[in-house]
């Protein structure tokens, strides 16, 4: 793949200009000087129709879909919201659950449900985990610091990508719930480790290798993304990268083009545990033949994804992968599943089949934008909502209950 477009994801999610122009207002002065006032005016959200209208609340994922197209500039919601060239990954990993039947047995009530569960050891209160997602300053001032919080409210883990937007410590102390590290490794091993002893020394609790390449977005290429200066460098300063004020725009994206590593094997996982004892998983196997290599290594989770279908458009819905990978690994490392969860009756399935947890991206991403914290909370308490009322009607009075005889594929 082109190393100059890979750079501009990993330097904060391929944000644009526009983006950050268009949505900061109130935000931090750093994070919204234009490079060009010509931008400005253009990327500038249009009012919303009927905006003096009274809404009602949201009732799931769709409903926080539409309030962040209407709160968002365009090209920061089609960031967000499109997938990669013709999307037919992005479709079908949403009408592969709707696939999916559901075949609940008769009389078999049960009065209450507990969505509680364990993953890696660690106690959540439901089995819906934030998956590291890029640049959440770009929907929301408060970005990462906001579903950290959210997510140690609702009593889960939140994911946290290295090109977040907010360094490692920043996110440590905005929220001290769980949070596991994605990382991006610098072609530095220095710059690298540091950043993995910071997370270890911050408290996270587990690191995420993200290997699944391949971006290629019609959306981010007509809105021509480009990063500020002041963005680009706080992000590679968090990272843990030596840049100076000194450096000129051009000279820092020459740097980030030259700073990661893409031709990473799976000796990076013994180079992993060299420097840290914390649990590694893998994200983005599709593969049986790659989950069991990932098994064989020890390695103590395995998240069946395709990147929600921004990475190589064509390749199969993460669910319809899932089984052969469950049956690959034999419970030898904790399965977790993400891609195409916008139903509470979705992460029922997931279960059904054998994920341990699954791990949601554009529905709090959407609900950051549309309110914040608290909108990813309500994102949140929605899906455990209709998770709860798909235990009741399957009669699975807990997560360990949930099995695949409730599955009709």
């Amino acid at each position: 793949m082109d190393r100059r477009f890979f750079s501009k994801l990993v330097a904060l999610g391929a944000g644009s200009l526009e983006m950050w122009q268009g949505h900061v207002r109130g935000n931090d002065e750093t994070a919204r000087t234009p490079a060009d006032p010509a931008l400005v005016d253009a990327a500038k959200p249009a009012a919303a129709p009927n905006a003096d209208r009274p809404r009602s609340e949201p009732v799931n994922v769709a409903d926080f879909q539409e309030l962040a197209k209407e709160k968002l500039p365009q090209a920061t919601y089609d960031y967000i919201t499109t997938g990669s060239t013709d999307e037919v990954t992005l479709r079908d990993n949403v009408a592969a659950f709707q696939r999916l039947r559901l075949l609940p047995p008769l009389l078999t009530g049960v009065a209450e449900v507990d969505t509680a569960t364990t993953v890696l050891k660690q106690p959540i209160a439901l089995p819906i985990l934030l998956a590291p997602v890029a640049g959440q300053s770009l929907y929301h001032p408060q970005g990462a610091l906001a579903s950290a919080r959210a997510a140690a409210s609702a009593k889960t883990i939140m994911g946290v990508s290295s090109s977040v937007g907010h360094s490692v410590e920043e996110i440590a102390v905005a929220s001290t719930g769980p949070k596991w590290f994605q990382l991006y490794v610098p072609k530095d091993r220095t710059v690298a480790r540091r950043l993995v002893e910071r997370a270890d020394r911050a408290g996270y609790k587990a690191i995420v290798l993200t290997v699944d390449l391949g971006e290629r977005k019609d959306a981010d290429l007509r809105h021509r993304f480009r990063l500020p200066q002041n963005v680009l460098q706080k992000h590679l300063r968090d990272v843990g990268f030596d840049v100076t004020d000194r450096m000129t725009y051009e000279e820092l994206l020459a740097f980030n083009d030259e700073a990661w590593d893409l031709t990473l094997s799976w000796n990076a996982f013994d180079w992993l545990r060299s420097i840290t004892k914390l649990p590694l998983l893998i994200k983005g196997v599709l593969r049986a033949d790659d989950a069991q290599k990932a098994v064989a290594i020890g390695l103590d989770g395995i998240i069946v994804s395709n990147h929600g279908g921004r990475r190589l458009d064509g390749v199969p819905a993460s669910i319809d992968q899932l089984p052969q990978i469950i049956e690959t690994v034999r419970g030898r490392a904790e399965v977790f599943l993400d891609s195409g969860i916008r139903r509470g009756t979705d992460v029922l399935k997931a279960i059904a089949f054998g994920a341990k947890a699954v791990l949601i991206g554009r529905p709090y991403a959407w609900a950051l934008a549309a309110d914040g914290e608290a909108g990813v909370t309500k994102v949140l308490e929605l899906l455990r909502e209709e998770l709860v009322s798909a235990m009741l009607a399957t009669g699975c009075p807990n997560i360990a209950s949930i099995n695949r005889s409730l599955l009709v594929s």
